[in-house]
């Protein structure tokens, strides 16, 4: 396939937005949940401000989270590419995975 006419593709166009769409999907879901999770495991009885030792726990809960999600994901890219590599790659090789 020439990358130029790719680049112009409709179909191709098409399915650009929607990977750019679903990404924006994952990170808001991703800050949905962190955001729910580590405000319930840290801030037991929300008051007007923040303490140093909530402020604290949210800084790193966040951290450990995004840390995971990162790790959980390459594990998944990985598995996926490793899939499609098997199956002739035919499925997400449009795709840049």
């Amino acid at each position: 396939m020439d990358l130029n006419h790719a680049s112009t593709d409709p179909k191709t166009q098409i399915m650009n937005q929607i990977r750019q769409e679903a990404a924006v999907n994952n990170a808001r879901q991703l800050i949905d949940k962190v955001n729910g999770h580590c405000f319930n495991k840290c801030i037991p009885s929300p008051g007007t401000s923040l303490s140093k030792k909530e402020e604290s726990c949210l800084s790193a809960c966040m951290e450990k989270y995004m840390g995971t999600w990162n790790t959980v994901s390459r594990v998944y890219i990985a598995q996926i590419q490793k899939t499609a590599g098997q199956a002739g790659g035919g499925v997400l090789e449009g795709m840049g995975v």
